[in-house]
């Protein structure tokens, strides 16, 4: 479902010394320094899977993330979703993914909920029915009715999660990504996210890759890892073979 094939995102950063005298010869003589924040990625992940994509802050996930969702292009390389490149047919690949990114919301502000949906709703030209459907089925999931006549900037961040969660599978999308969907959430709405991610696998089969460093997603959700650092991906595997590989490993090692 999702294939990721030598994928680089190089950024050339302009590099200048300190004080007034770097800045002046920065002027002159403009040095630029190149930065990989993703290093030749190779993997892929079957449809029905739920994979954690995890490494350290600035090991290149959400750029990496940014790309399979088209919102970045690559240096080089390719990202397939479904057998198309999402680089060359953003618009339609798009309609086959939704995304979930924990610090920003897709949710109107100034609307209620529903009102949003409905925007979404005529973005993606949803037929009315199917719409209803997914509604459906997003309230015996996440109990979204009682939320859908409430103004957004009147919602807790666990009510917006669910928000998103349920904007970003009105179009019945194929693949889901989420970068770190849980953060700031409480014990409860953390749990609903998590019975969630269950629950759309279960029901249709939705591919899933979690971005996190809440160790709870992790084990409960996840059954294989993608290991990243410095824009490299260092391990692919089981879940529980490799927190038995890196058991005993001292931090830094790796």
């Amino acid at each position: 479902m999702i294939t990721v094939s030598n994928l680089y995102k190089e950024y050339h950063v302009t590099q200048k010394g300190k004080g007034l005298g770097g800045t002046l010869k920065a002027l002159v003589r403009n040095e630029k320094k190149i930065i990989k924040a993703v290093n030749g990625l190779d993997f892929h992940v079957g449809k029905g899977e739920i994979v954690g994509f995890i490494g350290p802050n600035g090991s290149g996930k959400s750029t990496t993330i940014k790309m399979m969702t088209g919102i970045l292009t690559p240096t080089s390389g390719e990202v397939l979703i479904d057998g198309r490149n999402i680089t060359k047919y953003r618009k339609d690949v798009v309609r086959e993914i939704g995304v979930v990114f924990g610090q920003r919301t897709q949710l109107n502000w100034d609307l209620r909920l529903e009102e949003t949906f409905e925007l979404l709703r005529h973005i993606y030209r949803i037929d009315k029915k199917e719409y209803r459907e997914t509604l459906e089925v997003m309230n015996s999931i996440l109990g979204i009715g009682a939320l859908l006549d409430k103004p957004v900037r009147q919602m807790s961040l666990g009510q917006r999660v669910k928000g998103d969660l349920t904007a970003a599978m009105l179009h019945s999308p194929k693949v889901l990504f989420l970068d770190e969907p849980t953060i700031g959430l409480d014990f409860e709405a953390k749990y609903a996210l998590h019975e969630f991610i269950k629950e759309i696998n279960r029901v249709k089969k939705t591919t899933v890759l979690l971005t996190t460093h809440d160790l709870s997603d992790i084990q409960e959700l996840c059954e294989r890892l993608l290991i990243i650092n410095d824009g490299i991906l260092v391990d692919d595997g089981n879940l529980t073979e490799i927190t038995e590989k890196y058991r005993y490993m001292k931090p830094g090692t790796a």
